[in-house]
């Protein structure tokens, strides 16, 4: 039954059509140049409709553009404002932008300006808006480069930076904000000038080291909010130790493994890890100073099981410290890969996992957005110019339109071909 109705078939299709017309449907010449012009009209059509879809994405981009600047313009002037929630909410939506877009071209004519308006926030700002200040001028600097016109800028207050850290009295929150800004800035802008370097680092360590143990070997009772200020401290020293490296902490910071602070105690472990791995490169017969003594309290966190310790904060503080055993025991890093766009970074050592952290903390979600696109991000991290093929592809992206009509088109011939089918199948029958 089965070869009798594919013989049927195969008749069917080479006599075209069930009275032996020539066509698959039996359609006359007529009707086919009807169906050949209906064709080339709806192409035209469909050209024209595309043609104008594509002018009009074209203008809906230059006038978001357009919005978008107004917007980042108004939130400049409001950084003046007299209302201190308005400036308060300046700090953070340009916190936002700056963060997610790379915003050179706007900012390098606009920078005095917006360093002018946050130094003003610095001065006369409550403690939470100097702290959004300070985030925000190393977020203008990340923007600027890095070269003379974030140095330029930096030079304007690193001396107000340097004032609010040392300042016991003013707002811890604000004191860790700026001994961030003040290792970022020197970091990414005045690298070169080492002076600044080493005056950096010798504030920085000013403020950690208040965390060390005492002549009797305690360690101070913790003040509220700054065990947070310390480890701002110390991780900020710690990116500035990349490009002058020092051993000489490590017996100290040892010690501040006890610390009560889970974030602090982390923060120590991974800068012990990164002194070790800076003397081991520096020299290779470089030994730690009580290794066994510090394996065993690196052992310790990382099998801490206290249940006095929240259970989140025991989990990262294990994760933690088991990497930071097994380099000090065996010298293996746990490599690491970070994928943005059709690229990526290794994170194969400690020192360029404190340098990925440094961003990552500052930049959060955008930090993947500026690895493709930021030119200081991209030299820092040996990535070279920015790839022209994310801006190929962009324009060779296919618009929402011209998906509409390519479903459209795929639709009708899924449909023509279908009734043709069941045609031929009920001829058959």
């Amino acid at each position: 039954m089965l070869a009798t109705s594919w013989s049927l078939l195969k008749l069917v299709q080479l006599t075209g059509g069930r009275n032996g017309v020539k066509g698959e449907s039996g359609a006359s010449d007529d009707d086919l140049a009807s169906e050949q012009m209906s064709h080339y009209s709806s192409t035209s059509e469909n050209a024209s409709a595309l043609e104008d879809a594509t002018a009009a994405e074209v203008v809906d981009e230059l006038t978001a553009q357009e919005e978008s600047d107004d917007k980042l313009k108004q939130s400049i002037e409001d950084l003046t404002d007299k209302s201190a929630k308005t400036r308060q909410a300046a700090l953070e939506s340009l916190r936002q932008a700056f963060s997610s877009r790379v915003l050179y071209d706007f900012l390098t004519e606009r920078r005095i300006t917006v360093a002018d308006s946050l130094e003003r926030c610095l001065k006369k700002g409550g403690g939470e808006e100097q702290a959004a200040a300070a985030t925000l001028f190393v977020l203008l600097c990340v923007q600027l480069g890095g070269g003379d016109e974030a140095e330029e800028c930096f030079k304007m207050l690193r001396p107000l930076f340097s004032a609010i850290l040392i300042d016991r009295g003013a707002s811890v929150s604000a004191r860790q904000s700026c001994a961030r800004a003040l290792g970022m800035c020197c970091y990414v802008s005045a690298a070169e000038d080492g002076e600044d370097l080493v005056r950096s680092m010798g504030q920085l360590e000013a403020v950690f080291m208040s965390s060390y143990p005492n002549r009797e070997g305690a360690l101070p009772a913790a003040k509220p909010g700054h065990p947070a200020l310390f480890g701002a401290a110390l991780q900020a020293w710690a990116l500035l130790v990349t490009l002058c490296p020092v051993s000489r902490h490590l017996p100290k910071l040892q010690a501040c493994l006890e610390s009560s602070d889970v974030n602090y105690r982390i923060a120590v472990g991974e800068t012990i890890a990164l002194l070790v791995e800076l003397g081991r490169d520096i020299d290779e017969d470089f030994e730690v100073e009580d290794s066994v003594g510090l394996c065993v309290s690196l052992k310790g966190l990382a099998t801490d099981s206290n249940k006095h310790r929240a259970k989140n904060d025991r989990r990262k503080q294990r994760s933690i410290f088991r990497e930071v055993l097994h380099y000090i025991e065996n010298e293996d890093f746990q490599e690491e890969k970070i994928r943005f766009g059709v690229e990526g970074i290794y994170i194969d050592s400690w020192v360029r996992r404190r340098m990925y952290d440094a961003f990552k903390d500052l930049l959060e979600s955008g930090v993947r957005h500026h690895l493709q696109f930021n030119c200081l991000l991209r030299d820092i991290f040996g990535l070279g110019a920015p790839l022209i093929l994310d801006a190929a592809v962009k324009a060779n992206k296919i618009s929402r339109f011209e998906k509409h009509l390519f479903n459209s088109a795929a639709f009708k011939a899924r449909t023509k071909l279908r009734n043709k089918v069941r045609d031929k199948r009920a001829d058959v029958m």
